[in-house]
């Protein structure tokens, strides 16, 4: 089963890519002058991504719209369906916000779920407008919301492939725990860390660990060189306001305790301790949070 399902979604590929091409330039385009309202939808706020969360009151609105349908409970059925439209438009607008920093295989796929989602909305949107009009008959708008409640668990199920299965807003270091040990930080030719550029982003590296070193004045702070929410390398970005700035999705992280102060990053930014070592050079030990 869990092939055939791989297959029937990867046949789709060649429509959702283009597709997802158009709808990236277009929604950038939307939200870059509103990244306040952007972190907002995508849930750096919160710690935590909004849409995961706010899709789960529609689907729950919808089974129980389709489940007081079949007990013939027409007043109560509509109500639920009003409200799973509401929802959805809701839970569209964070999708949408998170669509702009999804990339490759992921945004194919997140196109083939937002799709999925769209179709299964205006489907729910026309049984609501059926409802309105208090048909003597109710068969064709509750055929029309089992319909949609299908194609809103098919929506459902590709939108959990773009989460557990390429770990989309999933924070790149969940399994990294705080360090017990120091370990020696390679440096490469930079024996004296006073020496680094001022305010430049350097990359190092620390056992299997890849970091990024800032000077800032007479401090060095060092963090952990992938970018919490995408694997974007830090040691390409740029300093700005005490943060660093990361290359692909613009998110922030204060130097001094990592914490994002920008989005769509969700999850800080892994910090480490600096000292030098006994026997010359640095070490470093990953930070508790």
């Amino acid at each position: 089963m869990a092939r055939l399902l791989a297959r029937i979604m990867a046949a789709q590929d060649g429509w959702a890519r283009p597709l997802g091409d158009f709808n990236h330039r277009w929604l950038s385009a939307v939200f870059r002058p509103f990244r306040p309202i952007k972190d907002l939808l995508s849930g750096t706020w919160l710690g935590h991504p909004l849409h995961s969360a706010s899709t789960d009151v529609p689907v729950g609105a919808l089974l129980v719209s389709v489940i007081l349908d079949l007990l013939n409970q027409p007043t109560a059925a509509d109500v639920a369906l009003l409200a799973t439209v509401l929802f959805m438009l809701a839970a569209a607008l964070s999708g949408a916000a998170d669509y702009v920093d999804t990339d490759g295989a992921a945004r194919v796929r997140a196109t083939l779920h937002s799709t999925l989602m769209v179709v299964a909305l205006v489907i729910l949107v026309i049984s609501l407008v059926l409802r309105a009009g208090g048909p003597a008959d109710r068969m064709v708008p509750v055929v029309l919301s089992l319909v949609g409640f299908l194609i809103v668990s098919a929506g459902a199920f590709v939108g959990g492939e773009v989460v557990y299965a390429f770990g989309n807003m999933v924070s790149r270091h969940a399994f990294r725990g705080p360090g017990t040990k120091w370990i020696p930080l390679d440096s490469g030719d930079l024996t004296d860390l006073s020496a680094l550029p001022l305010a430049t982003p350097t990359r190092a590296r620390a056992g299997i660990n890849d970091l990024v070193l800032v000077r800032i004045g007479v401090t060095v702070h060092a963090l952990h060189a992938v970018c919490a929410h995408a694997g974007g390398p830090l040691p390409q970005g740029k300093i700005v306001d005490g943060c660093i700035e990361c290359p692909w999705h613009g998110s922030r992280f204060r130097l001094d305790n990592g914490q994002v102060t920008q989005g769509p990053a969700l999850y800080d930014q892994p910090v480490y301790e600096l000292r030098a070592a006994e026997g010359g050079g640095y070490e470093v030990r990953r930070a508790a949070t």
